[in-house]
């Protein structure tokens, strides 16, 4: 039997490495940094509080790695929510909900499209009778013949119905974990689909089985107290996709947990460490993309752009609905950065970064 990215993660021994990440010294560190092919060890290494004060190297280093792999450009996208229903029984359930047709999803891409974007990803809450296999189906096929690249983030799925979805126009699939640590996962999934934790680590895997072109990983930073556990299985998530999957692209997602609707953050993970995990990631994962969402503050994400990110939202509405028309649904985060994609954009060029908006053409 053929093993997958998942059985990968499920085999590495996390207690190991979260120990490293405590005892490792500033020798460990350095040869971390000097490695030309580094390990779940160096990575360990480079998340330690002995890194932490070689924030700078690490930052330096960072940036020419980025510059040498990818150049100076950044791959803007755009989330287009279909809805917010959602049946899974979570921390935070009780929010007003709504769901656009396909004609009104149509809409919301038309606008965003006057607006530069290519790449759009569509996302909805957990509700398979609402939010089906049909409805995706039909909503990036209405999209398809005008957007040339459409990923979703959206309930999960099995093989075949990722392939109707690729078939339909569909190359890529985002699934975030939120947590690897399963006693904090069950803890805030506390019903539904959502709760069965290995058929979510292996979507991606079916996913790319599927025909799917980009996989997107990320774990929700603060939903648990160590966040160092969970950077270190999302890295080994990546590493584990990039060899069972090599054909793919991967990227990998850091949003910090953000205020919503009944919902507060209990943990919280400052500006420093954010940017120690950034680094960090990019050595490890030279090739890697690294997303950036508008959770973050238009100051702090302008910084991170010379750090080693590579894709960015800009303009995003995190409700159903909102690009074409207001819209009265509850956003789904509170959003930092409202600038326009235009300012945006103008902020990559005045930092000497070309902003990407399509990379591909279907043929």
């Amino acid at each position: 039997m053929t093993l997958t990215a998942a059985d990968d993660v499920l085999a590495t021994d996390f207690d190991r490495l979260r120990a490293h990440v405590d005892d490792a010294t500033p020798l460990d560190v350095e040869r971390a940094l000097r490695s030309p092919r580094r390990s779940l060890a160096d990575f360990a290494a480079l998340l330690s509080d002995a890194a932490g004060d070689r924030l700078e190297e690490l930052a330096r280093l960072s940036h020419e790695t980025t510059v040498r792999r990818f150049g100076r450009t950044i791959h803007l996208f755009s989330p287009l929510y279909l809805s917010n229903e959602c049946v899974s029984v979570c921390a935070d359930n009780e929010v007003p909900r709504r769901t656009l047709s396909p004609e009104e999803v149509l809409t919301e891409a038309r606008e965003l499209r006057a607006r530069g974007f290519r790449h759009l990803l569509l996302v909805s809450g957990e509700h398979a009778r609402i939010v089906s296999k049909d409805y995706l189906v039909e909503c990036v096929s209405a999209l398809a013949p005008e957007i040339p690249s459409i990923s979703v983030e959206v309930q999960v799925w099995d093989t075949d119905t990722y392939r109707r979805l690729a078939g339909a126009g569909c190359e890529g699939l985002v699934v975030y974990q939120e947590t690897y640590d399963r006693d904090v996962y069950a803890a805030v999934h506390l019903k539904g689909k959502k709760r069965n934790y290995d058929w979510r680590l292996t979507a991606l895997d079916r996913g790319a089985e599927a025909g799917m072109r980009r996989l997107g990983i990320g774990a929700l930073l603060g939903l648990q107290d160590d966040w160092r556990v969970d950077a270190l299985a999302v890295a080994a998530h990546a590493r584990a996709l990039l060899r069972r999957w090599w054909r793919c692209e991967v990227t990998i997602s850091l949003p910090r947990l953000r205020p919503a609707a009944g919902f507060e953050p209990e943990h919280v993970v400052d500006d420093r460490d954010f940017v120690q995990l950034l680094c960090a990631l990019r050595l490890l994962l030279p090739d890697t993309g690294l997303v950036l969402s508008t959770r973050e503050n238009p100051a702090f994400r302008d910084s991170l752009v010379r750090l080693g990110v590579t894709h960015m939202s800009a303009g995003s509405h995190t409700e159903p609905g909102g690009y074409a028309s207001p819209s009265d649904a509850e956003p789904q985060f509170e959003v930092s950065d409202d600038r326009s994609p235009r300012d945006v954009a103008a902020a990559l060029r005045l930092a000497g970064y070309d902003p990407v908006w399509k990379d591909w053409e279907r043929v």
